[in-house]
Protein backbone atom coordinates (compact mmCIF):
# COMPACT_ATOMS: atom_id res chain seq x y z
CA UNK A 1 0.00 0.00 0.00
CA UNK A 2 1.22 3.83 -0.60
CA UNK A 3 2.69 4.97 2.96
CA UNK A 4 0.44 8.01 4.18
CA UNK A 5 1.33 11.67 3.59
CA UNK A 6 2.22 12.49 7.34
CA UNK A 7 4.73 9.59 6.95
CA UNK A 8 6.35 11.37 3.83
CA UNK A 9 6.26 14.48 5.43
CA UNK A 10 8.30 12.45 8.90
CA UNK A 11 10.59 11.39 6.33
CA UNK A 12 12.12 14.73 5.43
CA UNK A 13 11.62 16.55 8.53
CA UNK A 14 15.29 18.04 9.59
CA UNK A 15 15.76 16.51 12.74
CA UNK A 16 18.51 17.67 15.30
CA UNK A 17 21.78 17.21 14.71
CA UNK A 18 23.98 15.14 16.41
CA UNK A 19 27.59 13.62 16.04
CA UNK A 20 27.46 9.48 15.23
CA UNK A 21 26.90 7.27 18.01
CA UNK A 22 26.01 10.39 20.50
CA UNK A 23 23.24 9.70 23.26
CA UNK A 24 21.63 12.60 24.73
CA UNK A 25 22.48 13.55 27.99
CA UNK A 26 21.25 14.06 31.41
CA UNK A 27 21.41 17.08 32.48
CA UNK A 28 21.30 18.43 36.76
CA UNK A 29 19.81 21.74 36.76
CA UNK A 30 16.28 21.97 37.13
CA UNK A 31 13.34 20.77 34.89
CA UNK A 32 11.44 22.57 32.85
CA UNK A 33 7.54 23.48 34.15
CA UNK A 34 4.11 24.27 32.25
CA UNK A 35 2.75 27.15 33.75
CA UNK A 36 0.57 25.12 36.04
CA UNK A 37 3.83 23.56 38.06
CA UNK A 38 4.82 20.14 36.57
CA UNK A 39 7.66 18.98 34.08
CA UNK A 40 7.55 19.65 30.50
CA UNK A 41 7.53 17.05 28.66
CA UNK A 42 5.98 18.61 25.95
CA UNK A 43 7.58 18.81 21.70
CA UNK A 44 8.17 16.41 19.32
CA UNK A 45 10.38 13.66 20.13
CA UNK A 46 12.63 11.81 17.87
CA UNK A 47 14.82 8.29 18.51
CA UNK A 48 18.00 9.73 16.32
CA UNK A 49 19.99 6.52 16.43
CA UNK A 50 19.35 2.85 15.41
CA UNK A 51 19.48 0.57 18.10
CA UNK A 52 18.15 -2.75 18.05
CA UNK A 53 15.45 -4.02 20.27
CA UNK A 54 17.78 -7.38 21.37
CA UNK A 55 21.52 -7.65 21.00
CA UNK A 56 22.40 -10.11 18.25
CA UNK A 57 24.24 -12.77 19.20
CA UNK A 58 27.41 -11.18 17.59
CA UNK A 59 27.73 -8.78 20.00
CA UNK A 60 26.52 -10.76 22.79
CA UNK A 61 29.27 -9.52 25.41
CA UNK A 62 29.30 -6.30 24.24
CA UNK A 63 26.98 -3.43 25.59
CA UNK A 64 28.19 -0.37 24.14
CA UNK A 65 30.09 0.62 20.59
CA UNK A 66 33.38 2.43 20.36
CA UNK A 67 33.67 5.35 17.86
CA UNK A 68 35.27 3.22 15.83
CA UNK A 69 32.72 0.79 15.88
CA UNK A 70 30.39 2.62 15.58
CA UNK A 71 31.92 4.42 12.01
CA UNK A 72 32.73 1.00 10.51
CA UNK A 73 29.20 -0.13 11.17
CA UNK A 74 27.38 2.43 9.62
CA UNK A 75 29.94 2.05 6.46
CA UNK A 76 28.91 -1.01 6.42
CA UNK A 77 25.44 -0.49 7.05
CA UNK A 78 25.10 2.04 4.63
CA UNK A 79 26.61 -0.19 1.62
CA UNK A 80 23.51 -2.44 2.10
CA UNK A 81 20.55 -2.73 0.09
CA UNK A 82 17.31 -1.72 1.60
CA UNK A 83 13.39 -2.83 1.29
CA UNK A 84 12.52 -2.61 -2.12
CA UNK A 85 16.43 -2.13 -3.62
CA UNK A 86 17.28 -5.59 -4.66
CA UNK A 87 15.88 -7.70 -7.66
CA UNK A 88 14.76 -11.48 -8.11
CA UNK A 89 15.21 -13.42 -10.53
CA UNK A 90 13.78 -11.64 -13.59
CA UNK A 91 10.17 -13.64 -14.16
CA UNK A 92 10.13 -15.00 -10.90
CA UNK A 93 6.97 -14.09 -7.72
CA UNK A 94 9.57 -12.86 -6.20
CA UNK A 95 10.54 -10.40 -7.90
CA UNK A 96 7.10 -9.34 -8.91
CA UNK A 97 6.60 -9.09 -5.01
CA UNK A 98 9.57 -7.04 -4.95
CA UNK A 99 7.89 -4.15 -7.29
CA UNK A 100 7.09 -2.45 -3.71
CA UNK A 101 10.23 -0.12 -3.34
CA UNK A 102 9.58 2.30 -0.27
CA UNK A 103 12.99 3.18 -0.06
CA UNK A 104 12.11 6.25 -0.72
CA UNK A 105 9.76 6.88 2.91
CA UNK A 106 12.28 5.27 4.84
CA UNK A 107 15.12 6.16 6.89
CA UNK A 108 18.75 4.79 7.77
CA UNK A 109 19.69 5.98 10.86
CA UNK A 110 23.41 5.97 12.57
CA UNK A 111 24.27 3.50 14.54
CA UNK A 112 23.51 4.12 18.54
CA UNK A 113 25.90 3.34 21.57
CA UNK A 114 24.48 0.84 22.86
CA UNK A 115 24.30 -2.28 21.30
CA UNK A 116 20.42 -3.11 22.62
CA UNK A 117 17.54 -1.45 23.54
CA UNK A 118 17.18 -3.61 26.56
CA UNK A 119 19.06 -3.00 29.90
CA UNK A 120 17.80 -5.24 31.49
CA UNK A 121 18.35 -8.89 31.65
CA UNK A 122 21.94 -7.19 31.03
CA UNK A 123 22.45 -9.81 27.61
CA UNK A 124 19.50 -7.35 26.15
CA UNK A 125 18.16 -10.36 24.95
CA UNK A 126 14.03 -10.76 25.40
CA UNK A 127 13.75 -13.59 28.33
CA UNK A 128 13.04 -16.72 27.46
CA UNK A 129 8.73 -17.68 27.03
CA UNK A 130 6.81 -19.60 28.41
CA UNK A 131 6.27 -23.10 27.32
CA UNK A 132 2.37 -22.58 26.50
CA UNK A 133 3.60 -18.88 24.21
CA UNK A 134 6.23 -21.43 22.50
CA UNK A 135 3.17 -24.02 21.47
CA UNK A 136 0.74 -21.18 20.27
CA UNK A 137 4.12 -19.91 18.70
CA UNK A 138 5.07 -23.40 16.92
CA UNK A 139 1.49 -23.98 15.89
CA UNK A 140 1.14 -20.45 13.74
CA UNK A 141 4.66 -20.70 12.20
CA UNK A 142 3.68 -24.43 11.17
CA UNK A 143 0.77 -23.25 9.46
CA UNK A 144 2.31 -20.53 7.89
CA UNK A 145 4.95 -22.67 6.33
CA UNK A 146 2.28 -25.87 5.10
CA UNK A 147 0.67 -22.77 3.09
CA UNK A 148 3.58 -21.71 1.44
CA UNK A 149 4.89 -25.39 0.90
CA UNK A 150 3.73 -25.92 -2.79
CA UNK A 151 5.20 -22.21 -3.85
CA UNK A 152 8.40 -21.43 -5.90
CA UNK A 153 9.30 -19.69 -2.39
CA UNK A 154 10.27 -23.53 -1.33
CA UNK A 155 11.12 -25.71 -4.28
CA UNK A 156 13.92 -22.69 -4.63
CA UNK A 157 14.75 -22.93 -1.04
CA UNK A 158 14.01 -18.51 -1.23
CA UNK A 159 14.21 -16.97 2.26
CA UNK A 160 10.71 -17.60 3.69
CA UNK A 161 10.44 -21.50 3.79
CA UNK A 162 13.35 -21.89 6.64
CA UNK A 163 12.42 -25.32 8.82
CA UNK A 164 10.00 -26.63 6.22
CA UNK A 165 10.39 -28.11 2.74
CA UNK A 166 9.32 -28.37 -0.85
CA UNK A 167 5.93 -29.72 -1.32
CA UNK A 168 3.99 -29.77 -4.78
CA UNK A 169 0.75 -30.61 -3.38
CA UNK A 170 -0.51 -27.71 -1.56
CA UNK A 171 -1.43 -28.33 2.38
CA UNK A 172 -4.86 -29.05 3.00
CA UNK A 173 -4.71 -26.76 6.08
CA UNK A 174 -5.13 -23.93 3.62
CA UNK A 175 -8.46 -23.83 4.47
CA UNK A 176 -8.27 -24.25 8.23
CA UNK A 177 -10.24 -21.32 10.29
CA UNK A 178 -7.87 -18.91 12.76
CA UNK A 179 -6.91 -20.78 15.79
CA UNK A 180 -5.01 -17.41 17.31
CA UNK A 181 -5.88 -14.02 16.70
CA UNK A 182 -4.22 -11.48 15.56
CA UNK A 183 -2.07 -13.13 13.47
CA UNK A 184 1.05 -12.13 10.88
CA UNK A 185 -0.23 -12.99 7.03
CA UNK A 186 -0.68 -16.58 5.63
CA UNK A 187 -0.56 -17.64 2.32
CA UNK A 188 -4.37 -16.98 1.07
CA UNK A 189 -6.90 -13.58 0.56
CA UNK A 190 -10.15 -15.37 1.65
CA UNK A 191 -11.01 -13.19 4.71
CA UNK A 192 -9.57 -9.72 5.80
CA UNK A 193 -7.78 -10.94 8.92
CA UNK A 194 -5.42 -13.30 6.25
CA UNK A 195 -2.95 -10.83 5.75
CA UNK A 196 -2.08 -9.55 9.04
CA UNK A 197 -3.00 -6.14 10.73
CA UNK A 198 -0.39 -4.26 8.85
CA UNK A 199 -2.29 -4.69 5.67
CA UNK A 200 -5.17 -3.06 7.81
CA UNK A 201 -3.46 -0.11 8.81
CA UNK A 202 -3.76 -1.92 12.48
CA UNK A 203 -0.41 -2.49 13.64
CA UNK A 204 0.41 0.75 16.10
CA UNK A 205 1.08 -1.11 19.51
CA UNK A 206 2.13 -0.42 23.54
CA UNK A 207 4.50 -0.21 23.85
CA UNK A 208 5.65 1.63 20.46
CA UNK A 209 9.42 1.64 19.77
CA UNK A 210 9.72 3.13 17.05
CA UNK A 211 11.14 1.93 13.60
CA UNK A 212 12.23 2.67 9.65
CA UNK A 213 9.24 4.43 9.33
CA UNK A 214 7.81 6.12 11.90
CA UNK A 215 10.35 7.73 15.08
CA UNK A 216 8.51 10.55 16.18
CA UNK A 217 6.63 11.45 19.30
CA UNK A 218 4.30 14.48 20.01
CA UNK A 219 3.52 15.04 23.69
CA UNK A 220 1.23 17.41 24.72
CA UNK A 221 0.03 18.11 28.38
CA UNK A 222 -2.72 19.59 30.40
CA UNK A 223 -3.66 19.94 33.98
CA UNK A 224 -4.86 16.68 34.09
CA UNK A 225 -3.74 14.83 31.56
CA UNK A 226 -0.63 14.00 28.78
CA UNK A 227 -1.52 13.30 25.02
CA UNK A 228 1.00 11.41 23.46
CA UNK A 229 1.19 11.00 19.20
CA UNK A 230 3.17 8.26 17.97
CA UNK A 231 4.13 7.85 14.23
CA UNK A 232 3.74 4.55 13.83
CA UNK A 233 5.43 2.36 10.24
CA UNK A 234 2.97 3.96 6.78
CA UNK A 235 1.26 6.52 8.71
CA UNK A 236 -0.38 4.25 11.03
CA UNK A 237 0.02 7.29 13.74
CA UNK A 238 -2.43 6.98 17.13
CA UNK A 239 -3.19 9.61 20.09
CA UNK A 240 -2.74 8.43 23.28
CA UNK A 241 -4.07 9.84 26.86
CA UNK A 242 -2.79 9.28 29.59
CA UNK A 243 -4.90 10.94 32.63
CA UNK A 244 -2.74 11.88 35.15
CA UNK A 245 -5.35 13.10 37.54
CA UNK A 246 -5.68 10.55 40.16
CA UNK A 247 -8.34 8.62 38.93
CA UNK A 248 -8.09 5.05 38.91
CA UNK A 249 -8.10 1.79 36.52
CA UNK A 250 -11.38 0.72 34.46
CA UNK A 251 -12.85 -2.43 35.12
CA UNK A 252 -10.75 -5.46 34.54
CA UNK A 253 -13.55 -6.42 32.36
CA UNK A 254 -13.16 -3.23 30.31
CA UNK A 255 -10.13 -4.33 27.53
CA UNK A 256 -8.30 -1.64 25.22
CA UNK A 257 -6.30 -1.94 22.16
CA UNK A 258 -3.51 0.13 23.63
CA UNK A 259 -4.39 -1.03 27.35
CA UNK A 260 -5.75 1.24 30.14
CA UNK A 261 -2.94 4.21 30.58
CA UNK A 262 -3.05 5.97 34.81
CA UNK A 263 -0.10 8.13 35.13
CA UNK A 264 1.64 10.05 38.43
CA UNK A 265 4.44 12.24 38.78
CA UNK A 266 7.38 11.19 41.10
CA UNK A 267 9.67 14.21 40.62
CA UNK A 268 10.79 14.97 37.81
CA UNK A 269 9.36 12.08 36.33
CA UNK A 270 6.17 11.04 34.93
CA UNK A 271 5.22 7.31 35.81
CA UNK A 272 2.70 5.67 33.70
CA UNK A 273 0.91 2.19 34.87
CA UNK A 274 -0.42 0.23 31.81
CA UNK A 275 -3.07 -2.56 32.29
CA UNK A 276 -6.07 -3.44 30.66
CA UNK A 277 -5.28 -4.89 27.23
CA UNK A 278 -6.88 -6.45 24.69
CA UNK A 279 -6.72 -10.34 23.88
CA UNK A 280 -6.69 -9.38 20.98
CA UNK A 281 -3.60 -7.53 20.73
CA UNK A 282 0.09 -8.84 20.60
CA UNK A 283 3.04 -7.60 22.03
CA UNK A 284 5.92 -9.77 21.71
CA UNK A 285 3.53 -12.78 22.54
CA UNK A 286 1.74 -11.35 25.14
CA UNK A 287 -1.97 -10.41 25.25
CA UNK A 288 -4.19 -9.66 27.67
CA UNK A 289 -2.21 -9.96 30.80
CA UNK A 290 0.62 -7.37 29.27
CA UNK A 291 1.46 -5.20 32.01
CA UNK A 292 3.87 -2.23 31.62
CA UNK A 293 5.32 0.56 34.20
CA UNK A 294 6.64 3.55 32.08
CA UNK A 295 8.87 6.69 33.25
CA UNK A 296 8.84 9.68 31.05
CA UNK A 297 11.79 12.25 32.00
CA UNK A 298 13.39 15.24 31.27
CA UNK A 299 16.84 14.99 30.92
CA UNK A 300 17.78 18.00 29.11
CA UNK A 301 16.29 21.19 27.48
CA UNK A 302 16.47 18.67 24.08
CA UNK A 303 16.15 14.74 25.83
CA UNK A 304 14.26 12.78 26.91
CA UNK A 305 14.66 9.42 28.65
CA UNK A 306 11.75 6.63 28.58
CA UNK A 307 12.28 3.62 30.70
CA UNK A 308 9.51 1.13 29.96
CA UNK A 309 9.25 -2.57 31.85
CA UNK A 310 7.41 -5.47 30.27
CA UNK A 311 5.68 -8.08 32.78
CA UNK A 312 3.49 -11.07 32.11
CA UNK A 313 4.15 -14.17 33.89
CA UNK A 314 2.15 -16.20 31.47
CA UNK A 315 4.69 -15.39 28.70
CA UNK A 316 7.99 -14.65 29.77
CA UNK A 317 9.73 -15.84 32.70
CA UNK A 318 10.81 -13.17 34.10
CA UNK A 319 10.01 -8.55 33.62
CA UNK A 320 12.07 -6.99 31.32
CA UNK A 321 13.25 -3.51 30.48
CA UNK A 322 13.59 -1.18 27.47
CA UNK A 323 15.43 2.14 27.46
CA UNK A 324 15.49 5.04 24.87
CA UNK A 325 16.64 8.48 24.54
CA UNK A 326 14.61 11.20 22.39
CA UNK A 327 16.12 14.38 21.12
CA UNK A 328 13.89 17.61 20.69
CA UNK A 329 13.11 18.81 17.19
CA UNK A 330 12.25 22.53 16.64
CA UNK A 331 8.95 23.38 18.25
CA UNK A 332 8.18 25.04 14.31
CA UNK A 333 8.02 21.86 12.89
CA UNK A 334 4.61 21.44 15.19
CA UNK A 335 3.13 23.10 12.02
CA UNK A 336 3.87 20.25 9.38
CA UNK A 337 2.27 17.43 11.74
CA UNK A 338 -1.14 16.20 11.59
CA UNK A 339 -2.52 13.04 12.43
CA UNK A 340 -2.15 10.35 9.62
CA UNK A 341 -5.07 7.95 8.51
CA UNK A 342 -3.76 4.97 7.07
CA UNK A 343 -6.77 3.81 5.37
CA UNK A 344 -5.64 2.69 1.96
CA UNK A 345 -5.33 -1.02 2.94
CA UNK A 346 -9.14 -0.82 3.82
CA UNK A 347 -9.76 0.44 0.11
CA UNK A 348 -7.40 -1.94 -1.28
CA UNK A 349 -8.38 -4.85 0.68
CA UNK A 350 -11.80 -4.66 -1.78
CA UNK A 351 -9.99 -5.37 -4.52
CA UNK A 352 -7.45 -7.54 -3.20
CA UNK A 353 -10.30 -9.96 -1.87
CA UNK A 354 -12.04 -9.49 -5.42
CA UNK A 355 -9.05 -9.96 -7.22
CA UNK A 356 -8.34 -13.58 -5.58
CA UNK A 357 -11.78 -14.78 -6.54
CA UNK A 358 -10.88 -13.85 -10.51
CA UNK A 359 -7.85 -15.94 -10.22
CA UNK A 360 -10.09 -18.48 -8.04
CA UNK A 361 -12.39 -18.44 -11.42
CA UNK A 362 -9.34 -18.87 -14.04
CA UNK A 363 -7.89 -21.57 -12.62
CA UNK A 364 -11.62 -23.56 -12.14
CA UNK A 365 -11.47 -23.06 -15.72
CA UNK A 366 -8.12 -23.77 -16.94
CA UNK A 367 -6.96 -20.21 -17.27
CA UNK A 368 -4.33 -19.78 -14.66
CA UNK A 369 -2.05 -20.98 -11.59
CA UNK A 370 -3.30 -22.70 -8.86
CA UNK A 371 -3.74 -19.80 -6.35
CA UNK A 372 -2.38 -21.91 -3.45
CA UNK A 373 0.93 -22.57 -5.67
CA UNK A 374 1.34 -18.63 -5.61
CA UNK A 375 3.44 -17.00 -2.77
CA UNK A 376 1.18 -13.91 -2.09
CA UNK A 377 2.31 -13.18 1.75
CA UNK A 378 6.57 -13.78 2.15
CA UNK A 379 8.08 -13.09 -1.22
CA UNK A 380 8.42 -9.02 -0.22
CA UNK A 381 11.85 -8.92 -0.15
CA UNK A 382 12.92 -12.15 -0.23
CA UNK A 383 15.87 -11.15 -2.99
CA UNK A 384 17.55 -10.08 0.04
CA UNK A 385 20.28 -12.82 1.29
CA UNK A 386 21.57 -12.86 4.48
CA UNK A 387 24.88 -11.08 3.81
CA UNK A 388 21.94 -8.59 2.69
CA UNK A 389 20.38 -7.86 5.99
CA UNK A 390 21.00 -5.11 8.52
CA UNK A 391 21.46 -6.37 12.33
CA UNK A 392 21.41 -3.19 13.38
CA UNK A 393 18.09 -2.71 11.79
CA UNK A 394 16.19 -5.93 13.19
Amino acid sequence: MLLGVAAVIIAVVVLLKLAPGQAPTANSGSAARTSWGEPDLQGLWSDEYQIPLQRPAKYASKEFFTDEEIAELDKERASKPSFGEKRGEKGTERDLAGAYNSEIFLTRRHTGRRTSLIVDPPDGRVPPVTPEVTKRRAEIREWQLALIQATDTCKHKWRGCEGWKYNPVPSPKRDDPFKYYPLGSINRMDNPEDHGLSYRCMSAILPDFGGATGNVRAIVQSPKSVSIFYDTGQGQGWHRIIPVDGSPHLPPSIRLWWGDSRGHWEGNTLVVDVTNFSPKTDFQGSRENLHLMERWTRTSPTTLEYVVTMDDATTWTKPWTVKQEYAKQGDEFNRVYKEPRCHEGNFGLIGALAGARQKDRAFAEGRGPDPRTVNTTTNTNSALDAEDLDDIEQ
